[in-house]
């Protein structure tokens, strides 16, 4: 649910939305006018409440009702991307992952670490110059100074620790 919408949105919905529907089975039998209606405060909610419905039918029907492991299954689930992928990877079966969500996108072009805004092509060079064991700590990293520090509209360079290596930074002196 998190497409297009804050974490503190999605956090909000979902802490009603678990109470309610406990199991993925109610999950795939949940009236979609109801569903849609219970996630009406994130953005898209017809959409993402057609894929929850979804894919909670094909991970009862087609999983037995657990994720798959890979992230080539993963994907082919209604409403999951790689980053969503990922994520799962990384906190779930505790695979170190890189989580290109629109954090890391800005802040990995902006240090100067890739130059594309294709999240595959991020993930791929990212991979490519972080060290496997870190790839999760390093996009936890991410997003955590994406959202306090170096933000898409007026970021804090001035108080940033690691403007020093930042191209961002050095093109705006």
């Amino acid at each position: 649910m998190a497409a297009q919408s804050t974490d503190e949105r999605v956090n909000k919905v979902t802490s009603k939305l678990f109470k309610k529907y406990t199991t993925l089975k109610s999950f795939a039998e949940a009236d979609l006018a109801e569903l849609e209606n219970d996630i009406k405060s994130v953005g898209f909610y017809k959409n993402k409440a057609k894929s929850i419905k979804e894919t909670a039918r094909i991970l009862v029907e087609e999983y037995n009702g657990t994720l798959p492991t890979t992230i080539e299954e993963l994907v082919k689930l209604k409403g999951v991307g790689r980053k969503t992928a990922n994520v799962i990877m990384a906190n779930i079966y505790g695979i170190p992952s890189i989580i290109v969500d629109t954090h890391c996108k800005r802040l990995s072009n902006r240090l100067g670490l890739v130059n594309s805004n294709d999240a595959t092509k991020i993930e791929s060079d990212l991979r490519n110059i972080v060290e496997p064991q870190m790839y999760t700590v390093f996009s936890n990293l991410m997003v955590y100074h994406g959202r306090a520090v170096c933000r898409a509209i007026k970021p804090k360079c001035d108080v940033c620790a690691i403007n020093d290596v930042c191209d961002y930074f050095k093109a705006r002196k």
